[in-house]
């Protein structure tokens, strides 16, 4: 049950993650991901295999990008960094509304297990939205952290950082190649710490 909660939970808060990004977009004057289709609930438009199997098997990942054209922006630093930002805000958003929904269940609802597995369901997603929000704000090419750091460097510094988008994600890869073959935890001695103290503050 916890499985089948854990894959309902991706394949729902994926997409919320990067319509989020999409429609910010939008907004700001770039309608590339509209055109593509990605503003939609529909997870095999935005699920990347490998940081959707991190995201169930270590607690946090990420999805596939949403198509952003800078040169459609005003201020191509700003709305970068106000789009990327928008993908972390959206799932801490989605984790406060659980966790008030969680909180205001746990002593009302009998107990069955119908009812422990509605519970189960609205923690597991606190946990997700959490761990796709702080996984997602380290500056690290590609990932949205390094967009939102570039809104406040210098513009030849902001040129270098967004050139290095593939070899973070190299590098990224890397790490949890190191993690899973030798079990030394590099990035979750980064990550659990804040994904505990936010889940202690929420539940």
């Amino acid at each position: 049950m916890e499985i089948l909660i854990k894959l309902l939970g991706i394949m729902l808060f994926i997409p919320l993650h990067e319509i989020a990004h999409g429609y910010t977009a939008y907004l700001l004057g770039d309608d590339t991901a509209k055109k593509a289709g990605r503003l939609t609930l529909n997870p095999l438009k935005h699920i990347s295999i490998i940081g959707a199997f991190l995201l169930f098997y270590v607690g946090f990942g990420w999805a596939k990008p949403v198509p952003i054209n800078p040169h459609n922006f005003k201020n191509i630093k700003r709305d970068m960094a106000i789009t990327a930002a928008a993908g972390p805000l959206m799932n801490f958003f989605l984790a406060a509304l659980l966790a008030f929904l969680f909180n205001k269940l746990r002593f009302s609802l009998a107990v069955s297990n119908l009812n422990n597995n509605l519970l189960l369901f609205v923690y597991i997603g606190i946990q997700l939205n959490v761990g796709l929000g702080i996984f997602n704000l380290i500056p690290l090419p590609p990932l949205d952290g390094s967009k939102i750091l570039g809104g406040f460097l210098s513009d030849s510094a902001f040129a270098k950082f967004t050139l290095n988008e593939e070899k973070g994600m190299i590098f990224l890869l890397i790490i949890f190649g190191i993690e899973y073959l030798f079990d030394i935890n590099i990035l979750r001695y980064v990550i659990y710490p804040p994904i505990k103290l936010i889940m202690s503050i929420l539940v």
